[in-house]
């Protein structure tokens, strides 16, 4: 099986788990958040090349803000939830001396808090496909788009095999989705308005991460995933992403 099929195959699964648990309920969607929010921390702590206790122990102090904001059994995604993501951080950083470390619970919390939260807003299903939507058309249009085009590298020293044509080709593909979704499922005209901006942050993140992995001198943040490496690898759009589209979402209810 060549690497392109099991990258195809592996999307479609993952975006059938994914969909499945967001149709499924809150709940639902929230343990699949706590799965992928725990193997995106130990992920993040083998690129920084930490130790396996310093592993546990992100993944356990990571634990305690995801298990709070479980839906209908505890507080939920909000304020203190929040705070508990920011004493993840500060702890995390403290106990080791290490900011990048302790970073790990910013980079995996705030992303799946805004998941989280948008699923609980009214018509939070639409709005919480969107968010996630936008970042899978954007990877496909880039990956697409690049090959078919190819020209000038996007950004060389970081990711060789991207290309400004796949940059255009992703915030095209995400743009014509959200365009989609106006017209099916009356998607705000301000979220619509906005995609293009989230899929510029969408490879903006891919490229963040590429950087830590060149850093760490790996292909990839892990094994798990067939024909993508790690759930890092597959999840780094939806990173910056998630707390943006969060705030577009619910910037109106934050101040009212």
């Amino acid at each position: 099986m060549s690497n392109l099929t099991k990258r195809v195959l592996a999307s479609i699964v993952m975006i059938a788990v994914a969909s499945l648990c967001l149709a499924l309920g809150d709940l639902a969607f929230w343990l699949l958040a706590v799965v992928v929010g725990l193997f995106m921390m130990a992920e993040w702590s083998d690129l920084l090349k930490v130790d396996a206790r310093q592993k546990r122990l992100a993944q356990f102090t990571l634990s305690v803000p995801l298990a709070i904001m479980a839906p209908g059994l505890a507080a939920g995604p909000g304020f203190f939830a929040l705070g508990l993501i920011a004493a993840a951080f500060f702890f995390l950083t403290i106990v080791s001396r290490r900011p990048d470390y302790g970073a790990g619970a910013l980079y995996v919390g705030l992303p799946v808090l805004s998941l989280l939260a948008i699923r609980l807003q009214e018509d939070g299903l639409m709005l919480s496909l969107w968010t996630m939507a936008l970042v899978w058309a954007c990877d496909s249009g880039a990956f697409f788009a690049g090959r078919q085009f190819g020209g000038p590298k996007l950004a060389p020293s970081i990711s060789p095999a991207k290309t400004w044509s796949g940059l255009a080709g992703g915030i095209l593909a995400a743009t014509l989705l959200a365009v989609l979704m106006r017209w099916t499922h009356h998607l705000p005209l301000h979220l619509v308005m906005a995609t293009p901006v989230l899929a510029v942050l969408a490879q903006m993140g891919d490229l963040f991460e590429s950087a830590l992995k060149r850093r760490a001198g790996v292909k990839d943040s892990g094994t798990v995933l067939p024909g993508h490496g790690g759930v890092m690898d597959r999840l780094d759009g939806i990173v910056p992403v998630a707390p943006v589209a969060a705030l577009l979402i619910l910037a109106p209810s934050l101040w009212a």
